[in-house]
């Protein structure tokens, strides 16, 4: 475990608010403080980071995989830990792997891995993503329709005896699929079930929502739309309060004036939240990549199926809260917490990710002035540091 420093020379963003001319104190991998830089003690070791800003690490919770790995074909531990060191040096700091619909023995696979995982404390490990396989067939995206299907009772016990050894659990399912009973007995059991892949209609939305559902998978992307008499799902994830929702901030899966929008007109607590629906490419130079058998193109930014379907995202994080700044126009402050705080806040884990206060997690990621990652730390013990030009 890492030991007791205090990290010096950076604006502090601490979720909430900016702090000038002041030191991040760091203990036994926690937070134990934001202090005047001249009033640190003289038993701590205070690291000067340069300039720059430091904020908390950034938190996905939709990431397919990276490194050169997708979970999906390797659902084991080396894997989970492969696709974490993959985003660390973009500032995701905790993510959830995510399982892409696939048959019931890799899905058994996943969470047996993801167990593991998390009894190993992989670094940046955070629990598991299960996208499907109960989803709409009409919406199905880049997953395979043949996998689709009802979610059973065995399903359900899976899911909910599951829950008991992760630290989190997040499910996309489809309203067509899975009935709201099923829903409020997986939102009792503590998994965050998120309503995605659907044609559903706004108030079976709504309906889905009251049953305990709280996220939506990718908004704007396999889900019905706004219209002007049928909302959808879509319009259901920006004016149903309790729902929060993930977007893929890439200029490709969804307009800067559509993200504006949405923005303006969500209603609250929910938010929405960046997640980068990341898949194997993030931190390589490979060109292409399989999922269930099929051949995934990497071209001009996106994924996409050999039909011209999109397939997950060629995105990494902090390139989603530069498009989020530069591009949206939304406040860096804003866009940090899109990428941290809220997506924390969504899966019930903002009493230690997402900020810096008293006894969180010291997960941090020190940027420079034009947004680049200079160095990122995970409960204290620094995992990745730029390499300075010569």
């Amino acid at each position: 475990m890492s030991d007791r420093f205090a990290l010096t020379g950076a604006r502090i963003f601490d979720g909430d608010d900016w702090h000038e001319g002041a030191a991040l104190v760091v203990r036994e991998g926690l937070v134990e403080a934001i202090v005047p830089a001249g009033a640190i003690a003289s038993d701590i070791r205070a690291v000067d980071t340069g300039g720059g800003m430091l904020v908390p690490g950034f938190v996905d919770i939709q990431v397919n995989g990276g490194g050169g790995v997708m979970l999906n074909d390797h659902p084991d531990v080396a894997s989970i830990e492969t696709i974490c060191r993959a985003h660390a040096p973009f500032g995701t700091s905790a993510l959830l792997p995510t399982l892409i619909t696939d048959t019931p023995a890799i899905t058994a696979a996943a969470i047996a891995a993801g167990e593991a995982a998390a009894l190993q404390k992989v670094p940046g490990f955070l629990g598991l993503h299960l996208e499907g396989p109960h989803l709409s067939v009409a919406r199905k995206g880049a997953h395979d329709p043949a996998l689709i299907r009802p979610m059973t009772d065995a399903d359900q016990a899976m899911l909910i005896a599951a829950r008991d050894k992760l630290p989190v659990l997040l499910t996309t399912i489809a309203p067509e699929s899975v009935d709201p009973a099923r829903v409020a007995a997986l939102a009792k059991a503590g998994i965050i079930v998120s309503l995605g892949h659907s044609d559903t209609g706004f108030a079976t939305a709504k309906t889905f929502a009251e049953a305990g559902a709280s996220v939506v998978t990718h908004l704007f992307n396999a889900m019905s739309q706004i219209g002007n008499r049928e909302p959808g799902l879509a319009g259901a994830a920006i004016d149903v309060g309790a729902l929060s929702a993930g977007l893929i901030a890439d200029g490709i899966h969804v307009h800067p004036a559509t993200i504006r929008i949405a923005l303006d007109a969500k209603q609250g607590p929910g938010r929405i939240v960046l997640v980068t629906d990341a898949m194997a490419t993030i931190g390589t130079d490979m060109t292409a990549f399989t999922l269930n058998g099929r051949t995934i193109y990497r071209r001009d930014g996106s994924l996409r199926l050999a039909d011209g379907t999109l397939a997950g995202a060629d995105l990494d994080m902090i390139s989603a809260i530069r498009f989020m700044h530069r591009t949206v126009g939304i406040e860096l402050s804003e866009a940090l917490r899109m990428a941290s705080l809220y997506p924390a806040q969504a899966i019930g884990q903002s009493h230690r990710l997402g900020r810096f206060a008293n006894g969180t997690a010291a997960d941090i990621v020190a940027l420079s002035d034009d947004l680049g990652i200079g160095s990122v730390w995970i409960g204290g013990d620094k995992v990745f540091e730029a390499v300075a030009p010569r």
